[in-house]
């Protein structure tokens, strides 16, 4: 028998194995076009693909996160027959989890051999951050490769899958079924509620994105809004947008780093940049916000987090998820927890007057993101190519998932420079909601 069909006949047997131990409702095509149930009643619809031996050679010789995902971005490993939350879902339903104990690894290991003496593949991701991904040994003014890898994938790629303001951040659902359109809006409505903005104020927003927050800012509450920006394609974008809707006079917007801005303003937002900043540098990072701020002006923090350890040596150990981020995705990206960040801005002058966390509202906006984004997969494809739109498609599904799970979370900061005497803010917060 030759090698090639003996590997195929010991896929079978290690899979025949699982389908009896493990019951998972969906099944594998194998490389010669056969299926393989992993359950007594598998979903006609649901499966895995493995496009050859080598695939499964190279996986045992190296089990590792990053190469599924790598064999995913190439096309070795693939899901069929529905978009990767009606999988996730069906999967949860059926938890396979408390089962794996049962599987007999002397079994699997006499059926794995054929493979594990089988040729490997060297795979490599094309759409990967040549320098130090972490962002560990940055300084702090060097953010702009990080920014650039990140954002200026193209406009034309964001467009696929966020809303019609181009907010790329966690979205405001007044009701679960509302669209994301009017999610979105929803959160720009909250987020000048909370900073209180009247006509005649200075905003400045902290990584302005393509200037969704300004813009509206300056329309619907007649302030003089400034953004910055370390991404091309956001500022070239912010420029047409402020243009086309005639706010040029009220909405400036700036390609430099946060650190170079001078000046004062009433009002600060910074909304989903916080995770570039470095956890080392946010001592730095809040001092220079209250700099900006006039007395008793107020801050919108809006930030993701992560759940805090009992010391900052287990909290700043990178795991293999994050490291997948860093490396495919989101070079240089650190969470601080929030009992951090709070302390973090006390220390800095500011006072903390509301805390919201918004996980579930986070966990929504991503999968309408990655839904979107695989409804438009052949535009994706021929804007970034099919590894891009592969990795890009697993991070946002895969995020999605952690939030819903609760193993991130996210949370907006209301924060004022601390003055003595009354703040001046509203007792409660009826006003928000009228």
């Amino acid at each position: 028998m030759s090698i090639e069909r003996k590997q195929l006949e010991s896929a079978r047997r290690i899979l025949s194995h699982v389908a009896d131990t493990l019951d998972i409702p969906f099944s594998v095509r194998l490389w010669d076009g056969s299926r393989a149930p992993l359950g007594r009643d598998p979903h006609q619809q649901f499966f895995l693909l493995i496009d050859g031996p080598r695939t499964v050679t190279t996986l045992l010789r190296e089990p590792t996160l990053e190469n599924v995902v790598r064999h995913y971005a190439e096309g070795k490993l693939d899901l069929a027959g529905g978009d990767l939350f009606s999988m996730m879902d069906y999967l949860r339903k059926h938890d396979p989890k408390k089962k794996v104990k049962r599987l007999k690894k002397s079994l699997i290991l006499r059926e794995a051999l054929p493979f594990l003496f089988g040729s490997t593949e060297k795979l490599k991701t094309k759409h990967t951050f040549s320098k130090d991904e972490t962002g560990l040994h940055r300084k702090q003014a060097d953010n702009s490769d990080y920014i650039r890898f990140h954002y200026d994938v193209g406009n034309d790629f964001y467009r696929l899958f966020l809303d019609e303001e181009m907010q790329y951040s966690c979205a405001y659902f007044k009701k679960p079924e509302n669209s994301l359109d009017q999610a979105q809006r929803d959160k720009l409505e909250h987020i000048c509620r909370k900073l209180r903005l009247k006509k005649g104020e200075s905003l400045l927003d902290i990584g302005s994105g393509w200037g969704g927050l300004i813009c509206y800012a300056a329309k619907h509450y007649g302030v003089r809004a400034h953004g910055v920006t370390l991404s091309h394609e956001q500022h070239r974008w912010t420029l047409d947008k402020a243009d086309r809707e005639g706010l040029k006079d009220r909405v400036t917007v700036e390609l430099t780093d946060y650190q170079n801005l001078k000046g004062s303003y009433d009002k600060i937002a910074s909304v989903g940049m916080f995770e570039h900043v470095g956890r080392k540098n946010i001592p730095a990072y809040f001092s220079k916000m209250n700099s900006l701020l006039n007395d008793r002006g107020l801050m919108l923090h809006h930030a993701i987090t992560r759940r805090a350890k009992g010391d900052s040596k287990k909290f700043d150990k990178i795991g293999p998820g994050r490291e997948l981020i860093q490396k495919f995705i989101f070079p240089g990206f650190e969470m601080d927890h929030i009992g951090n960040t709070l302390t973090q801005m006390e220390v800095a002058g500011f006072e903390v007057r509301d805390v919201e966390s918004l996980r579930e509202h986070y966990a929504l906006t991503l999968q309408h993101w990655a839904r979107q984004l695989e409804a438009h997969r052949e535009e994706a494809v021929r804007l970034v190519g099919s590894e891009k739109y592969r990795l890009w498609l697993a991070y946002l599904a895969g995020v999605s998932f952690v939030f819903a799970d609760g193993n991130l979370a996210i949370h907006q900061t209301l924060a004022q420079k601390r003055v003595k005497g009354p703040s001046g803010l509203p007792w409660t917060r009826e006003d928000l909601y009228r």
